[in-house]
């Protein structure tokens, strides 16, 4: 077990560090220990060091930009390619959710989770080095995709779903207390080669509830359009906050269109909105498949998706269900899916007509 005020980090600004995402210690971290697995201790880099590693943060090494600041591809001495985030000290992420993610990223590990392997506190110079992801964040692979870019297949599109969902699981079940992260979004869920997804970007999570505690005080932080609207009223923070932004993802996968989107027309601009009245009709759930999968897919699974996506999205906390729950379900979804790919039997049916039986374990088509 490892206690958060014992992490032995190489900096005195992270040793000096007492407090988590308010500025102030939470009580529920003062005086309690934090069961993890044992602490990865991140290796403390000079600002030299990385600057050789990204060629000097090369315009040509840029491999994001966000509130944070700027990500650059680099390579360390070893050879070791990471991806290296500069921290903009006037944006939006400040210097204690610097702290925060260098202290969580070395008590929590997971093969779901980016691993954190240093960080540069340099001056003023804040600088977190991950291990790289080579395909970019989920984003990437959902919109505005390239005229020679392939969308993801249905499969895949669960595959991305249940690594993200095991992670969170980690977070919220294995992880004690718990963590909540309080900022899941398409674009902090990374993935490899392989298409496995990682989560990223911890400098909002926040220690979940313990002992007789329901919820957590604290602003109200995170992305707009992933924000649960009971979290976003009341300021109360729960690992059930976390749920509505994971159906906000599933949404995402299901449909290829973004949380927010203002190039879109008045009342299709909040993606959970424009999907409500889709997601209390079953006939209409195909109506809501993305039409780059071309109809593509296998009916029942897309209907047990976006039955799962409805229960994560309800607007009261306490009727969405559980991450072990939601796990299981998409588990045994992209294990069937799998099963179909293989066999490549899909049956292009066309959407305004009803699926018979034999149909719905194939493919239909969504409605244009």
């Amino acid at each position: 077990m490892n206690c958060f005020y014992c992490v032995k980090c190489c900096s005195e600004d992270v040793k000096k560090y007492d407090g988590f995402a308010d500025g102030k210690v939470s009580d529920s971290v003062k005086g309690k220990r934090f069961s993890s697995h044992r602490a990865n201790v991140a290796h403390s880099f000079t600002f030299r060091e990385l600057a050789i590693a990204t060629q000097n943060f090369k315009d040509a090494n840029l491999i994001g930009e966000g509130g944070f600041g700027s990500v650059y591809k680099g390579r360390l001495e070893s050879g070791k390619v990471v991806a290296v985030k500069q921290l903009n000290l006037n944006g939006l992420q400040g210097h204690q959710e610097f702290i925060v993610e260098v202290l969580m990223l070395s008590l929590l590990r997971h093969s779901n989770l980016v691993t954190l392997i240093g960080y540069c506190t340099d001056g003023d110079q804040r600088l977190l080095v991950y291990e790289y992801m080579p395909l970019g964040s989920l984003e990437n692979h959902l919109f505005d995709l390239e005229p020679d870019q392939e969308p993801l297949d249905w499969h895949t599109r669960l595959k991305i779903a249940v690594g993200a969902a095991r992670g969170l699981e980690y977070l919220h079940c294995k992880a004690n207390p718990p963590v909540i992260y309080r900022d899941l979004k398409s674009s902090n869920i990374l993935l490899d080669n392989d298409y496995k997804p990682k989560l990223s970007d911890f400098g909002l999570a926040k220690l979940g509830p313990v002992g007789d505690n329901t919820h957590v005080s604290t602003r109200v932080m995170g992305t707009y359009g992933y924000c649960a609207p009971d979290y976003a009223m009341s300021g109360k923070l729960t690992i059930k906050s976390d749920i509505y932004s994971f159906g906000v993802v599933l949404l995402e996968l299901i449909t290829g269109r973004k949380a927010i989107d203002m190039t879109k027309k008045s009342g299709e601009q909040n993606l959970v909105a424009w999907a409500r009245p889709f997601l209390k009709d079953r006939k209409k759930f195909v109506q809501l498949v993305d039409p780059m999968l071309q109809g593509r897919f296998p009916v029942r699974s897309v209907h047990h998706g976006i039955a799962v996506t409805a229960m994560c999205l309800q607007e009261q906390a306490n009727f969405r269900p559980l991450i072990g729950d939601i796990v299981v379900a998409l588990e045994y979804l992209a294990s069937q899916a799998e099963i179909i790919e293989n066999r490549k039997s899909f049956t292009i049916v066309d959407s305004r007509s009803s699926p018979s039986k034999q149909d719905e374990d194939h493919a239909c088509a969504p409605s244009t």
